[in-house]
């Protein structure tokens, strides 16, 4: 393993497994869309993505990145690679932000804007070269945003997961590969394609139908 992906997910759990331990902690660096607009705590925007809501969480966020972070790395390097996830997980919470400005309680935590953004900038290098539980990887991509999406849609109360984090992070990080290989992006433009319908569905239930916020 990579050593600078070994220290992210090294961080990223011993940071959540505090914020279990200590409530005031974890509530402290959380996502919270209120705290952000009153009182300026910019930091929770970086902060919220090295915190989970539970083992369960913490463990699909930190597999999914083990999987595919690699290909990131060999495509993007190092730098490419710390660029996308951390990019992703800044530009996924401040789409949160946008989407709930008028809800001054949401609150939300999870590394899912970076790891989205880390699985669409590796898929969209290598649709067919991935593949989870004999899925390929642009079909994971495809059902791991479903999932999202229907989350989002369907909130739950105390969810504290910042589904829409995934569809910034997703963003960033497909835009991030597009921009550094074009010509790969054409070429697998169909599983592109495929894997964010999802997305697509949802950004039509917010600028369109304004179902949410």
């Amino acid at each position: 393993m990579n050593t600078v992906l070994l220290i992210i997910i090294v961080i990223t759990c011993i940071t959540s497994y505090i914020g279990f331990q200590q409530p005031e902690l974890f509530h402290k660096y959380k996502f919270e869309v209120g705290a952000i607009q009153r009182r300026k705590e910019y930091l929770r925007i970086l902060s919220a993505g090295f915190l989970h809501g539970d083992f369960m969480h913490l463990l699909f966020n930190m597999y999914t990145l083990y999987i595919f972070a690699p290909i990131a790395i060999i495509g993007f390097g190092i730098g490419g690679f710390l660029i996308i996830y951390l990019g992703s997980i800044i530009l996924g919470n401040l789409f949160c932000l946008y989407v709930y400005k008028n809800v001054p309680f949401y609150s939300a935590i999870g590394a899912s804007g970076g790891v989205s953004g880390i699985l669409f900038a590796a898929v969209a290098l290598a649709p067919n070269d991935i593949q989870i539980w004999f899925i390929p990887g642009f079909a994971f991509g495809a059902i791991y945003f479903g999932y999202s999406v229907y989350m989002m849609l369907n909130p739950r109360a105390n969810d504290n997961i910042g589904h829409a984090a995934h569809l910034g992070g997703a963003f960033f990080g497909l835009v991030y590969a597009v921009a550094s290989y074009p010509e790969f992006a054409m070429q697998n433009a169909l599983f592109i394609g495929i894997m964010a319908l999802p997305l697509i569905y949802l950004a039509y239930e917010i600028f369109i139908n304004k179902k949410i916020g």
